[in-house]
């Protein structure tokens, strides 16, 4: 059995806009991120729109010494800014309950409070949405011409390179405590795909402050100048998840999405997620385990969850669907994960891609769980490879070959020549796979106790849908992704 090769990208069901970028990079870990961010800023000329999960103005932006003027520090560094130019208003959006941890954290008021009152910079806090949900998104759009879309947030833990170096002095918190390897990754685009995610960044700020926000008319270029273009005028489909809330429909675009993917990859389907604890989402990779052609599956996850109410419910939902899925993997296609660095030290994955064979890929904000399907604010991009664009596939195999040989300790070219080799990702991995220095290896199974049986089929922190919305199944996915005998 085969599935038919369909189009991923659909409006109203799979994304919410189909829209052309003129330029589109991924940016893998934080410190480039940071870095190119800073570089697009320093381009503004009318507006900084900045949507997030949290915001620490006490990080450095580039670490280290700069000779170009401006403050590195992101609190600093964004009144620096409004204060060069009188003609730049800068809006940071924060998700409420962040709040509480910059206060515990010992973060300055200075800026959160000032904020609040300036006429230049401006800081809200976003309280819309269901009790215990969070606002997940993390956007930056520039001049609504220039806009970044991914998992990265400003704030505290996020910064690292792709060497994930032992102890590395710049891997400190504000407070000067060393931090563990982090892996993470966003996206840069411009164009007209930039002006759309401008117009959901206004959305958000709306719904949270019964402020309308207008276009910004300013023509500029803010492309950060150490940025190389990976894809070139290609469409792009934005997908959402916004939970059902006060008259707000729900939106599940990324859950339809990640399913539609899942069901029509043909030979492997390249994973990096947070968690995995979804259960629809582990059920729909087992039902493709099972076909005797299916794909094969790499999930790459963290070693463990952070915090111990973390570790107990969603490490407790990762085992029990580890156990569900290798049951169905009869033919031995799926690995479960997590990189360590040369030291042997485990790397946090919080990278949230998926890339199905050299057609599809999807990266943003969203995880594998089920917050991120149906209860949370999320953002994810998703490109599509069309029959005739041997160039956009060429590159989306590039880039899963090189997110692959960051976590080996090898180059994208040594992967894709294992790859070739070897006849799989799956048995590339295991090829390039050292005894000692960077590495993947196999997340283990264990028994679990009682008390993490029962968080594991608990809703409590890890929740699919807002109290009295119930799960719907997408006609999209009933209709258009159909079965036909070989």
């Amino acid at each position: 059995m085969v599935y038919g090769m369909r189009t991923i990208l659909a409006e109203g069901e799979t994304c919410w806009r189909i829209s052309r970028a003129d330029r589109l990079s991924v940016i893998v870990d934080a410190a480039d991120f940071f870095r190119l961010a800073r570089q697009a800023m320093l381009k503004a000329r009318e507006s900084i729109l900045l949507i997030g999960w949290d915001f620490d103005t006490r990080i450095d932006l580039v670490p280290g010494k700069h000779e170009d003027g401006p403050p590195d520090k992101l609190g600093s560094f964004l009144n620096w800014l409004a204060k060069r130019n009188d003609q730049l208003t800068i809006r940071i959006l924060k998700w409420d309950m962040g709040l509480l941890s910059s206060a515990v954290r010992g973060e300055t008021p200075l800026y959160m409070f000032g904020w609040m009152f300036s006429k230049r910079v401006h800081l809200k806090l976003d309280s819309a949405h269901p009790l215990a949900s969070a606002h997940h998104m993390k956007l930056l759009v520039i001049d609504d011409q220039v806009a970044f879309c991914g998992g990265i947030d400003m704030t505290v833990g996020r910064w690292d390179t792709p060497d994930h170096l032992e102890k590395d002095k710049r891997r400190r918190s504000p407070m000067g405590f060393a931090q563990n390897p982090w892996h993470d990754a966003t996206t840069c685009f411009s164009g007209d795909a930039a002006a759309t995610l401008a117009e959901l960044a206004r959305s958000r700020w709306q719904t949270a402050t019964d402020e309308t926000l207008e276009r910004v008319k300013t023509c500029s270029d803010a492309w950060p100048d150490d940025l190389e273009v990976d894809f070139r005028n290609i469409d792009i489909g934005i997908a959402r998840t916004l939970p059902e809330y006060e008259g707000r429909k729900q939106t599940v675009e990324i859950e339809t999405a990640t399913l539609a993917i899942i069901k029509n990859a043909e030979r492997t389907l390249y994973i990096e997620s947070q968690y995995f604890a979804s259960r629809r989402v582990a059920e729909a990779i087992a039902e493709r385990l099972k076909e005797a052609d299916g794909p094969e599956v790499i999930v790459v996850n963290p070693q463990g969850a952070n915090g111990w109410l973390e570790a107990k419910t969603m490490d407790s939902a990762r085992i029990r669907l580890m156990s569900l899925v290798r049951t169905a993997d009869m033919y031995d296609r799926f690995r479960l994960l997590y990189p360590v660095n040369a030291a042997g030290t485990a790397i946090y994955v919080h990278a949230k891609i998926m890339i199905a064979d050299d057609r599809v890929l999807k990266l943003g904000s969203a995880n594998l769980n089920n917050r991120s399907m149906g209860y949370d604010t999320e953002c994810d991009i998703i490109i599509e490879a069309g029959p005739d664009q041997e160039n956009v596939s060429a590159k989306i195999t590039e880039q899963r070959n090189a997110l692959v040989g960051e976590h080996l300790g090898r180059s994208g070219s040594d992967v894709g020549a294992a790859v070739d080799k070897h006849g799989s990702l799956r048995r590339a991995i295991e090829a390039l796979t050292a005894e000692s220095g960077r590495r993947l290896l196999a997340v283990p199974m264990r028994k679990l106790s009682a008390d993490e049986e029962m968080l594991a089929e608990s809703d409590m922190a890890d929740p699919e849908r807002p109290s009295g919305v119930r799960y719907r199944a997408s006609d999209f996915l009933k209709h258009h992704f159909y079965r036909r005998q070989s």
